[in-house]
Formats: C-alpha cells, sequence, structure tokens
C-alpha cells in the first residue's frame, strides 16, 4: 500500500523516549495496523534532559477511514466498538509506560507531514498537558440509587395486612411505601455526595463532572453521580481507602471506584474556533 492510499491515524501524544519506544513493540491498532512514534526528533540518549514529543499512530487505509467512510461506519456499532476497542488498548499500553495524553477517536491526518505540522503547532500546549498529567491517573467515582423495596406491608397501624384491603386501596398503600423509600433513597444519596465531595478533595488535583448513565449503561440502579478525578499516583491507595466505606451506613446507595485510568477525562480542550482546524489534533475525526 503506497503513502498516498494511506491516513495517519493518531492515538495520543506522548514524551518520546526510549520506554515507550519499547513499549510499542509488537502493539497492534485499530484494524491491525502497527503501532510507531512521529516525532520531532531522536529520544534524548540522557534521562536528564527533556525528551520531545511524539504522536503515537498507525497508518490505516484511507479508503475505510476517509471522512465519508467514517460518517457511515460511525452507525455500525459493532465496528465502532471494535475501533474504540483497539483504540483503547492503544492508549492503555502506553499508559502503563509513561504519561500519555489521549487524543479523541479517529484523530486523522492526510499524511504524517500533516500530523508533525499539527505536533509542532500545539507543541507548547502538548507539553503543559502532559507536564500535568505525569505522575497522576484517572479514576472514576460513580454512586447508585437501588430500587425501592418496601418492608413487607402488615397494614396500618400493625393492625390486619394489605390483603384485607380492596385491591385499589392496596396498590396505592403499595406506591406510597415505595415512595418513602425512594424518598429516603435519594437524601442518603445527597448525604453520599456531600460526603465524596469533602473526601477525595484530599487526594485529588482535578475533577470533571460527566452526565449521569442512563439505560444498560446504568443497568438496574439509577445513576447520579459519574465523576472522574485526576489522583497522584502514589495517593490512590489512601483515595481508595477513604471511598470505601463512604455510604457503608447509607441506605439503598452505593459507590463504585474504577481505575486507574489513561487520563481521557483530562486530555486536550479543543481549541479556540479561530484556529486553523487541522491544527486541531483530536477533534471531530474529519481527515486534515
Amino acid at each position: 500500500m503506497t503513502a498516498r492510499e494511506n491516513l495517519t491515524y493518531v492515538y495520543a501524544v506522548v514524551p518520546d523516549t526510549w520506554r515507550v519506544r519499547t513499549g510499542l513493540e509488537g502493539l497492534r491498532g485499530v484494524s491491525g495496523a502497527d503501532v510507531s512514534l512521529l516525532g520531532e526528533g531522536e529520544p534524548p540518549e540522557s534521562e536528564g534532559l527533556s525528551p520531545s514529543l511524539a504522536f503515537v499512530i498507525s497508518r490505516v487505509a484511507a479508503h475505510e477511514f476517509d471522512e465519508r467512510t467514517l460518517k457511515a461506519r460511525f452507525e455500525d456499532l459493532d465496528w465502532l466498538e471494535g475501533i474504540a476497542r483497539a483504540h483503547h488498548e492503544v492508549v492503555q499500553a502506553i499508559a502503563r509506560e509513561d504519561t500519555v495524553l489521549p487524543l479523541r477517536l479517529a484523530t486523522l491526518y492526510q499524511d504524517d507531514e500533516r500530523a508533525q505540522e499539527a505536533l509542532a503547532a500545539q507543541r507548547q500546549v502538548f507539553a503543559e498537558r502532559i507536564a500535568l498529567l505525569r505522575g497522576r491517573s484517572e479514576w472514576g467515582v460513580k454512586l447508585y440509587i437501588g430500587a425501592a423495596e418496601p418492608a413487607k406491608d402488615h397494614g396500618a397501624d400493625g393492625a390486619g395486612s394489605s390483603s384485607t384491603l380492596s385491591p385499589g386501596k392496596a396498590y396505592l398503600r403499595r406506591r406510597r411505601a415505595q415512595h418513602s423509600v425512594r424518598e429516603d433513597h435519594y437524601r442518603n444519596a445527597q448525604e453520599a455526595a456531600q460526603r465524596i465531595d469533602a473526601l477525595v478533595s484530599r487526594f485529588r488535583t482535578h475533577r470533571v463532572r460527566h452526565p449521569a448513565q442512563h439505560g444498560e449503561l446504568a443497568g438496574p440502579e439509577e445513576n447520579v453521580l459519574n465523576d472522574a478525578y485526576l489522583v497522584p499516583d502514589d495517593r490512590t491507595d489512601s483515595f481508595r481507602a477513604a471511598l470505601a466505606a463512604v455510604a457503608a451506613d447509607l441506605d439503598g446507595v452505593r459507590v463504585e471506584v474504577t481505575g486507574p485510568w489513561a487520563p481521557y477525562s483530562f486530555a486536550m480542550p479543543p481549541p479556540p474556533p479561530s484556529e486553523p482546524s487541522r491544527e486541531a489534533a483530536a477533534r471531530d475525526g474529519p481527515v486534515r
């Protein structure tokens, strides 16, 4: 396949070090393509020197990843899941070796030269962001409310059972009981959220609030908090221990802590609209 038949797919920005280069050996990315570095120059011989930066790239077939094809394929959930998984696995593999600044799915350039121009144009911003992320990982904290399951109804004032009531009155009683339990759960969730805020402020450096998840992503419970935290790696044990029992005494709520992840939530913000679009590495997918 010739260079003109290829596009340059970019996964992330990294320090161009021998450790990163070694970690990429044998790694495969989207469409099974080899993964390599496209950087500013050779890695420094001395670890005391500041490394140059590089894009982590693969070269992919233009007919599979041009703008028109991508628009159609983004409707194909099976294909999209495969690309997302391959992209994520590359980013996570790098995160095990060094600091990684993940870029968005399907960040593409017409060729290596265009990609290098984008790297040079945003070099300072990339370097500042990598410095922020160094020695830190992303952790997710989610808060869930369980389904309302009221205690068995023994009738008003303990006299009799709902079986002595008409079907309509028994139904209304069950609904009132469920509503009461649900209200208790919401109050407990609010208390848990306040406790989480107070605890994690001692450990995290930055926070991103994501929208609550719904449907299959949340499962049978209701997701009411979906935050990402940037936590120094030397404080993660204390971070997890502090959250382990944050809601142990609160009925109907559950706290889930996940990580460590590559810092997707703390990656590059989009550049101002006035900047040339091809300088926007990691934007919305069209080839540049």
